[in-house]
């Protein structure tokens, strides 16, 4: 038996202008999608360009459902999580995440998104 695990590459792409400045955060996500056997281990790994993530958080959306918050903080796991999610963060421009061991359920569209502090103000990509 083969479990579809769905994760969408997605790029989020936010504007901003401040007085005086302007630019954009581009998060990259990887791979688009992937079938495993329940058991295995997978990771999805976002990138950040520029490399300015101060926060990073993953999501799991299954159909019919809201997004659900995993980790924040590339490791701080919301309370209810199961220990086989996991989240890394790796210099300054990726951060991962790790599901060990999945399973059936673990079927889901996975979204990352990134929080950036710039010129003292917050910034979420959405």
């Amino acid at each position: 038996m083969r479990v579809l695990l769905v994760i969408r590459g997605i790029t989020l792409l936010l504007f901003f202008m401040f007085s005086g400045s302007s630019g954009e955060i581009m998060v990259t996500q990887s791979p688009g999608s992937q079938s495993v056997v329940p058991g295995q281990t997978v990771s999805i790994t976002c990138k950040v360009s520029p490399g300015t993530g101060y926060c990073f958080s993953w999501y799991q959306q299954k159909p019919g459902e809201a997004p659900k918050l995993l980790i924040t903080c590339s490791s701080s796991r919301q309370s209810g999580v199961s220990d086989r999610f996991s989240g890394t963060y790796s210099g300054n421009t990726d951060f991962t995440l790790t599901i060990s061991g999945v399973q059936t359920e673990d079927a889901a569209v996975y979204y990352c998104q990134s929080q950036h502090y710039i010129n003292s103000q917050y910034v979420f990509t959405q």
